[in-house]
């Protein structure tokens, strides 16, 4: 038999947790199933200086670990498994199906989907070992940590150009690795870059090793042309060649941009299906902070106590 429960939250990030608190308060006795990353991206990083209420900043994982337990004050069931498999109602008022672990059947009446987005990577072994000792995906979360210091962009898009220009703002000098011969940023973008006297560019260069033990101590990199390789002593490296929404479970099911970010109605968090919502990173490529995503989780529980109000 399947459970039937009125709130379903698919994953624990600042979005899920928050939702969570407001659906609890709103006793709609949220379920929430954690996804194999409990607490998401932000158990990857070390310290967290601009969330809103932690004067002295916090651990990433320390803080979600303080969302959790004010979520369970409020009676969230948090439950470690993943969701494998969905089923959801294209009607009013209709019930939505979902398979946890391949196994347990839930049936909710509303699902608020906080799947969030998972950072790129080059994949390369010191890059993958020194995550949280120097080497990050998110400049607006980790560059304060490296004023006046030589850091690294890996990347070569709007968003890399976006880190790069951030960084040049607070950092001493910024290198950027660009693997092919041009930019793929806008025109504006590389405009920006090349007005900006602390940044270089190099072209036709990869990272052939982040050095360092512990902690990032430079690159290694090559040019892919000429094969020659040259050592650049950095304490930060950047990788900024994109992100990719943890959305597979729900293509084809519900609408999502060419990238495979969800796409919400207008200023809420209604997905194309009454009754689904989603929150935080899995909808929103723009911003990806904890504190926005904190924001569109308290949405998406208002806007599911508003849909279970209406049906009453």
């Amino acid at each position: 038999m399947a459970e039937k429960i009125k709130c379903l939250i698919i994953g624990s990030g600042p979005a899920g947790y928050t939702a969570a608190i407001y659906a609890a308060r709103a006793d709609m006795k949220p379920v929430m199933y954690t996804g194999m990353q409990m607490g998401g991206q932000l158990t990857t990083t070390t310290e967290v200086d601009n969330f809103p209420g932690y004067p002295n900043g916090t651990d990433g994982t320390a803080m979600m670990e303080d969302l959790k337990n004010q979520a369970e004050r409020f009676g969230t069931d948090v439950r470690f498994g993943m969701v494998t498999k969905v089923e959801f109602s294209k009607e009013e008022g209709g019930v939505h199906k979902v398979v946890v672990d391949e196994s347990t059947e839930i049936e909710a009446q509303t699902v608020i989907i906080s799947t969030g987005a998972t950072a790129k990577y080059l994949g390369i072994e010191s890059e993958q070992r020194l995550i949280g000792g120097g080497v990050s995906a998110c400049a607006t979360c980790d560059g304060f940590f490296y004023k006046g210091q030589d850091v690294v962009v890996v990347g070569a898009g709007d968003t890399a150009a976006e880190e790069a220009t951030y960084l040049a703002n607070i950092c001493n000098k910024v290198t950027m690795l660009v693997r092919k011969d041009f930019m793929r940023a806008s025109k504006a973008m590389q405009h920006r870059v090349n007005k900006t006297e602390n940044i270089t560019v190099l072209y036709n260069t990869e990272i052939d090793e982040v050095l360092g033990d512990n902690v990032v101590e430079g690159v290694r990199a090559v040019n892919n042309q000429t094969g020659d390789k040259t050592e650049i002593p950095v304490t930060g490296v950047f990788i900024a060649i994109g992100h990719k929404p943890n959305t597979e479970l729900f293509k084809g099911v519900l609408d999502m941009d060419e990238v495979g970010y969800l796409i919400t109605k207008g200023k809420s968090t209604k997905t194309n299906l009454p009754g689904v919502f989603a929150a935080g990173d899995v909808q929103d490529k723009e911003y990806r902070q904890a504190v926005t995503a904190a924001g569109t989780g308290c949405m998406a529980a208002l806007d599911a106590e508003r849909y279970l109000g209406a049906l009453e």
